[in-house]
């Protein structure tokens, strides 16, 4: 649905690359479950020397780009809203807020003072688990990261919608954002 949006609308995408992989788990996919297969929590598998064949891809393609962010879209069976992680609290207050207010009027946001196993302050968590999909540890500038994780059991449409609203949010905030450092 996003991806078509940016299609009909290009402007929203001016100056900005994606790469886009929908389906980073595809036996997970498959199966209805984060595991791979193997077995494996590909989410937890990056920069630790995983054999897994789709991590082994993806840490390819992120180290062959220059990229200014990571954004990954996640379903959590545990969760009644959205919510997201970031390790940093100016991408936290810049992109991730905005975004989940811009998607509150469809995916409600997890409100939770604990989520996932981490403290979470307004649906975001300011945590990461080790070996979540990121920019390689030793890259400088590293890219922001964010995830979005949305209430797997919510209704399709209300996840889609909400997602694509928070999505779009964060591209009009970054756009604000690097201009406003570029004066800094």
């Amino acid at each position: 649905m996003f991806l078509r949006i940016l299609q009909t609308t290009p402007e929203l995408a001016r100056n900005f690359f994606f790469f886009v992989y929908p389906i980073c788990n595809p036996t997970g996919f498959e199966d209805d479950t984060r595991c791979s297969r193997r077995g494996r929590d590909l989410n937890r598998e990056f920069w630790n020397n995983s054999r897994e064949p789709e991590i082994a891809l993806l840490q390819s393609e992120i180290c062959s780009h220059a990229l200014d962010g990571i954004i990954s879209l996640h379903t959590d069976d545990s969760s009644s809203g959205l919510y997201a992680f970031t390790r940093s609290y100016t991408v936290g207050k810049n992109l991730v807020e905005p975004a989940l207010v811009a998607a509150d009027p469809i995916l409600p946001r997890n409100m939770n003072e604990v989520i996932d196993g981490f403290p979470a302050k307004d649906g975001v968590v300011r945590a990461v688990y080790t070996g979540a999909i990121s920019g390689p540890p030793k890259i400088r500038p590293r890219p922001f990261e964010i995830a979005l994780c949305a209430p797997k059991h919510a209704a399709r449409y209300q996840v889609e919608q909400g997602l694509v609203l928070a999505l779009q949010s964060i591209l009009a905030n970054y756009r604000e954002l690097k201009a406003y450092a570029q004066h800094l």
